[in-house]
């Protein structure tokens, strides 16, 4: 049995979604058994959730306009892929069923004035919940039996919401009692990816990037034989193939070096995505589902001895720096740890932060599209301080980061001054570093519009020019 997720760019579109059709039905003629996790179609989620923010701030216009949106691209995709099904008419009824009941979630939370964690859940979860049904139904008319399944019915979870954890005993037993029987009469399940639900049937999320986390759960919770992750890049590779078109992909790597990627940043892994999997020994494939030909990456327990060892370089761009602090030395740590408190509990994601008692002042990088959000909470925490200490809070300037992670082996002097070395010599602004205690990684924040030129040059100073095989 093989899982087969995909990401959010694999479906972004009707032709997308024709596309992993093609690769559903092509994989599941030569495995025995299939189950697909689904994504929401690309930038939805981020969607979902601004219309949910723009809510709880009585910007009913803004919300109001996001639902409509969303109804005319998943709308057209039905009518492109189904327009001569009597699917369509089921499916494009589901979706106005479900974007109406959007559209009145929205209307509560704006009543409100407050978006709760559990409430963000919620609306989080309808892109999954929109592409599944348009997926199965494409498989159906295709001849292929499919079902769509809601993971709410199967991964139960505690209620950390945003970020919920799975209670595994009894998402296997979900898994084994509703998913097994399908697969063994031949319907491919297509599950949400990312959500789950508490054992009182309360929504919840797994996180930014939790589809990949799904897969792995399912895979893991049905004893599967491989879990293959279909992205938009060929593997796991050497950097970030449209900022270095000559980056070469990583073949095999092992459970820890793959996890180590993904807490760095990786896109194409979600970092909790390894855990199921090295329980249960079951491998995990990196695929492209624009190239689905190539081979992309295997990760396994054990990797061949005689495999190419090569660092890996991770960017991320469309960041942003907020800094928060105080004019005087007034600013203590008990101040940076509210804020980050807060932050979290909105469901922030920090990328990277630094103290500074020199300064007074707590240095945050989070994503351009949650500048705005964090910069509300953090006022909110800190305006009824009183006028000492003085905060100031402000957002510096777009940044982006560079992770490079090495191997053990890969030379003798390691990663770490190779990076530095390289950095100095290209003239590169570095704002902050981070440096991992296993002396195998460290990231740099930089200016936004150094980064490309910076990714490439590390990449030829590191050698790592070159083909794939």
């Amino acid at each position: 049995m093989i899982v087969h997720k995909f990401g959010g760019t694999s479906v972004g579109d009707a032709r997308r979604f024709a596309n992993v059709a093609d690769i559903v039905i092509e994989n599941h003629q030569q495995a025995n058994g299939t189950v697909v996790v689904v994504s929401a179609m690309s930038g939805v989620t981020n969607q979902l959730i601004a219309g949910a923010r723009a809510a709880a701030e009585g910007r009913d216009t803004v919300y109001r306009e996001i639902k409509a949106g969303l109804l005319a691209r998943h709308l057209e995709a039905v009518e492109a892929l189904l327009n001569h099904s009597p699917e369509r008419l089921d499916v494009g009824g589901l979706v106005e069923d479900r974007l109406h009941e959007l559209e009145r979630l929205y209307r509560s939370i704006a009543v409100l004035g407050e978006l709760t964690a559990r409430g963000r859940d919620v609306v989080a979860s309808f892109g999954e919940q929109l592409s599944v049904n348009i997926l199965a139904a494409v498989l159906r008319e295709r001849g292929v039996r499919a079902q769509a399944v809601s993971a709410t019915e199967l991964l139960v979870t505690d209620d950390n919401f945003g970020t919920a954890a799975p209670l595994m005993d009894q998402t296997r037993a979900r898994l084994q009692q509703r998913v097994r029987p399908l697969v063994e009469r031949g319907v491919i399940p297509v599950i949400t990816g990312y959500i789950g639900a508490t054992e009182q049937g309360v929504t919840t999320t797994l996180g930014r990037g939790g589809s990949d986390f799904s897969a792995a759960l399912v895979g893991a919770g049905l004893d599967a034989d491989a879990v293959w992750i279909w992205s938009d890049v060929d593997g796991i590779l050497t950097a970030d193939p449209n900022v270095v078109p000559q980056a070469r992909t990583l073949a095999e790597l092992s459970y820890v070096e793959a996890a180590n990627l993904a807490y760095f940043g990786a896109d194409v892994l979600h970092p909790k995505t390894i855990r199921p999997v090295v329980a249960s020994g079951i491998p995990l494939r990196i695929l492209n589902s624009f190239n689905p030909t190539h081979p992309g990456t295997w990760i396994v327990e054990t990797t061949n001895p005689g495999r190419e060892l090569l660092p890996a370089i991770i960017s991320t761009a469309g960041l942003s720096l907020i800094a928060i602090g105080s004019q005087d030395d007034s600013w203590t740590l008990d101040m940076a740890t509210r804020a980050l408190q807060r932050l979290s509990e909105a469901a922030v994601d920090v990328l990277m932060f630094s103290q500074s008692f020199s300064e007074h002042s707590l240095n945050l990088v989070v994503r351009e599209q949650d500048q705005a959000h964090c910069s509300k909470i953090l006022g909110r925490e800190f305006e009824n301080d009183g006028p000492s200490p003085t905060c100031n809070l402000g957002t510096k300037e777009q940044v982006a980061t560079i992770s490079v992670v090495g191997v053990p082996g890969w030379n003798d002097t390691g990663i770490i001054p190779h990076a530095f070395a390289a950095l100095g010599k290209h003239g590169t602004r570095v704002i902050a570093v981070t440096q991992a205690a296993t002396e195998h990684s460290v990231s740099f924040c930089i200016p936004e519009e150094q980064m490309a030129d910076t990714v490439r040059y590390l990449h030829r100073e590191l050698g790592l020019e070159g083909q794939d095989e």
